[in-house]
């Protein structure tokens, strides 16, 4: 009995013909072999068409990226490193740079930068992958900063507003609360459409944890990615995991989401890029930094955006976090950074031990898109505040030193005491902006002038809980928030029946 011929189209047809059109030649590879091992970096010689952030893969499992080329070696900064890893090891390239999975299936799971989890849960199943260092979205795709981009804190919300797409600094010594204020905006975008990635660089595993299970309890997880270079990370990890965090939230900007995306810290980012350049003979510059630091940062913030509708929509916002010393805020690493963003935040030393918390120094801080980006509502009611609350912190100085002062005056130092005393917030309970509102009335019709200070806490609580059940929204009518108003103070006691507030 004969066999049936193979079909032309068939797959046994295809691969016969591969099989006797085959032809034997020579095929050419490059080979490295590594000469020095130490301190999260490596020494090749050979590899002579390496370039610069291209992955090699070395026989014993481990990988770097190509950081430094010189006439005969090549240096790499190790991304995996194993124990078998010695001088003399083979080094293969890829002739690829470093992709890592993106998507919605990164949402609740804790990452380090190359992807690989960390969460003891199974590698995430995502259907794309983007390179991780890419250029920023030109001029002609984005769109002006104008949609607000609430923090439920009441100082940033009214004062300091932040818009969508917008790169907002927090700035400040060490153990001030830049990184509580962060949560705190990440919790406050629970059922707003924003999905978060929240990068931890150079920190404690102890930190590590306390962030992951802060975001656990708050229920924050299900719309946040967390990218993690702890301390003991190799140090190219560490340089990394910004642009990692950044790519992910780049993703679903792209897809038409808006993100937020939280550097904590890049003061931790900046010295393990210096420690990579001195251990690679770079020249050293200033603070021993080199010299394209400022661009290190620059094409990472370029990259945050409001894109136009053509291009989806999406927006990028960011809030890197940098440690200052002894409050100084003039050195290198600072000004960068305060250059390059949209405004700052500045935590200050003396306002955390004086109680006031967050210790946000009012007179430092600023926001470049401002109003722009801001409800016309709370725009009209917030217009003067910040200058007013200015004001008083200059008048308030005469009162420590005994002088007489006019009864006007005591009344705008009253008044600005009050405020003072509104503004303060407890850590982990970011506020709805209908709250905002909420005060903003009551404060500028004067309601609140004979309150006592003891008072304010309860008198803030009273008001969240009449937004929570009532139907107002920042586009109602300011009478009806004034009547609002007027019945919640009322259910507490405080007498407003001879205020200006309208029946």
């Amino acid at each position: 009995m004969s066999q049936p011929k193979n079909k032309p189209h068939s797959l046994l047809y295809a691969q016969r013909k591969k099989i006797d059109e085959y032809k034997f030649n020579v095929r050419l590879s490059e080979q490295g072999t590594v000469v020095s091992v130490g301190d999260g970096i490596i020494w090749i010689k050979g590899l002579p068409s390496a370039s610069i952030d291209e992955i090699l893969y070395l026989e014993d499992g481990s990988r770097a990226m190509v950081f430094q080329l010189e006439e005969d070696l090549v240096g790499a900064s190790l991304l995996i490193q194993t124990e078998n890893l010695t001088a003399g090891t083979i080094v293969l390239h890829s002739h690829s740079s470093l992709h890592i999975p993106v998507g919605d299936e990164l949402l609740g799971r804790v990452l380090d930068p190359l992807g690989y989890p960390l969460d003891g849960l199974e590698q995430p199943r995502c259907k794309d992958q983007s390179k991780i260092d890419i250029l920023s979205p030109p001029i002609i795709d984005r769109d002006f900063v104008t949609r607000p981009f609430y923090t439920g804190n009441k100082i940033l919300d009214n004062l300091i507003p932040i818009g969508k797409g917008q790169r907002e600094l927090l700035i400040g010594d060490n153990g001030l609360g830049k990184s509580s204020l962060a949560l705190d905006i990440v919790i406050n975008q629970k059922d707003k459409n924003v999905r978060c990635v929240y990068v931890l660089i150079g920190q404690k595993r102890s930190s590590v944890m306390n962030t992951i299970q802060l975001l656990k309890e708050a229920h924050a997880l299900d719309f946040t990615a967390i990218v993690v270079a702890e301390a003991a990370s190799l140090p190219g990890l560490k340089y990394l995991a910004p642009y990692s965090g950044c790519t992910i939230a780049e993703s679903w900007m792209k897809a038409g989401q808006d993100t937020l995306v939280v550097y904590d810290d890049l003061t931790s980012h900046a010295s393990s890029y210096r420690e990579l350049s001195l251990l690679m003979r770079r020249p050293p510059g200033r603070e021993a930094y080199p010299a394209d630091i400022f661009y290190l940062h620059a094409r990472l913030f370029e990259r945050s955006t409001q894109l136009s509708s053509e291009k989806g929509g999406g927006s990028m916002t960011a809030l890197p976090i940098i440690e200052t010393k002894e409050g100084e805020i003039a050195t290198y690493i600072p000004t960068n950074v305060i250059s390059i963003t949209d405004g700052q935040i500045f935590f200050d030393e003396k306002l955390f031990s004086d109680g006031f918390l967050p210790a946000i120094d009012i007179s430092k801080s600023v926001s470049r898109v401002g109003g722009k980006a801001q409800h016309p509502a709370i725009k009209k009611e917030a217009g003067k505040m910040k200058l007013d609350y200015l004001q008083f912190l200059e008048l308030e100085v005469f009162t420590r030193f005994g002088a007489k002062i006019e009864a006007s005056m005591q009344k705008r130092i009253q008044k600005g005491r009050i405020l003072r005393e509104v503004f303060k917030q407890d850590r982990l309970s970011p506020l709805p902006i209908e709250l905002q509102m909420a005060w903003l009335v009551a404060y500028n019709d004067n309601l609140l002038n004979e309150i006592s200070l003891d008072n304010i806490p309860n008198l803030l609580k009273k008001l969240e809980e009449g937004t929570q059940t009532s139907h107002l929204t920042l586009s109602s009518p300011r009478t009806e928030w004034q009547r609002a108003v007027k019945s919640w103070l009322r259910s507490i006691g405080l007498d407003v029946y001879d205020k200006t507030l309208p029946t």
